[in-house]
């Protein structure tokens, strides 16, 4: 497993958290809070893609 950094969960409504992590070769992961050992892993530089996309109303129709 590589040397992943989490961030603290950022949690909805009951037990929906996700946490956000980053290692020292550049990779982002995201992944469920409390399932750390299974994540979805990709480039920083997609994982900002990711949140300006979702900041920018992108996503809100999966709201």
């Amino acid at each position: 497993m590589p040397a992943i950094t989490w961030e603290d969960p950022f949690c909805g409504e009951g037990a929906n958290c996700f946490r956000l992590g980053t290692d020292p070769d550049g990779n982002a992961y995201i992944t469920i809070s409390g399932a750390e050992e299974t994540y979805l892993s990709d480039s920083r530089d997609a994982l900002r893609a990711l949140i300006l996309d979702i900041k920018a109303g992108k996503a809100d129709h999966l709201l």
